[in-house]
């Protein structure tokens, strides 16, 4: 049975954050993401963490002015300095909240930059990055976003990140795989996801979760969420589930398609 997250930055919107935590464990999760801890002190969120009986399983490094557009800095040139000073700090966090990976957001390119070039940036900062984990026994994820919920997004296909870990050959450089964009970018997302998990290298070692079209709750939309569940047991995944979506209404009522999971825990 796949072991399901919470995601913090867009579930329990109804609480102030630190308070998320015991909502969650309450509703029967065992595990937390969320975007970003930046804004507490990693003590702040340990403590949360500790008091819930909860796990980190994820956050993202810091991602450049998010409230000025930004979607992460790793493959803009110029700024590779930023980059690894926020990735030590990643690594800081991380070493308290006891996450095992952290997801490197690529960034929004503007159309004249060479792609090339970004491209280029974008491998010396992973292989920055995952130099950097592994001593702290780490993992780094990167993950392909979909061009409508993020247009100008540098990574926006499996068969891309896949060709960028294997380019960097290192083990603990490995995907993050949102089924909600791969399914709005290329669909065929069974195979996909399969093709990630038998890999050695670029191997899927995260998968997030979200109704398709509307990003609600995996019950809702396009998608057969009980057979990707069921293709993820019979695979052997053995990872966490993030559920980023955002609820319809609110965060607890919208967890039915949750409760026959958690009674066979």
């Amino acid at each position: 049975m796949p072991q399901f997250a919470a995601n913090l930055s867009m579930m329990y919107q109804e609480y102030p954050f630190l308070q998320r935590f015991a909502a969650a464990a309450q509703d029967g999760f065992k595990a937390v993401e969320y975007l970003f801890p930046y804004d507490f002190s990693a003590q702040e969120l340990r403590d949360a963490l500790d008091a819930a009986g909860l796990q980190q399983v994820l956050f993202n490094a810091p991602p450049g002015d998010w409230a000025a557009g930004e979607r992460g800095i790793a493959a803009l040139p110029g700024r590779e300095a930023e980059f690894r000073q926020g990735f030590d700090l990643a690594l800081r966090y991380a070493e308290v909240l006891g996450n095992p990976a952290i997801h490197v957001m690529a960034g929004i390119v503007d159309a004249q930059q060479d792609p090339e070039r970004c491209r280029a940036v974008y491998q010396r900062n992973l292989a920055y990055a995952a130099l950097h984990a592994a001593r702290h026994g780490k993992i780094v994820l990167i993950e392909p976003i979909n061009t409508r919920d993020m247009p100008g997004y540098f990574l926006n296909l499996q068969e891309d990140a896949q060709q960028i870990c294997h380019e960097i050959g290192v083990e603990n450089l490995q995907l993050q795989f949102d089924i909600y964009h791969c399914q709005i970018m290329q669909g065929d997302v069974t195979t996909r996801m399969l093709d990630g998990l038998r890999r050695q290298v670029g191997q899927i070692a995260h998968i997030q979760i979200a109704g398709v079209p509307g990003r609600h709750e995996p019950s809702l939309g396009e998608l057969n969420y009980p057979y990707l569940f069921a293709q993820l047991d019979a695979a052997g995944y053995a990872g966490w589930v993030g559920c980023e979506y955002r609820p319809a209404a609110g965060t607890s009522a919208g967890l039915d398609w949750l409760r026959p999971y958690l009674k066979r825990d």
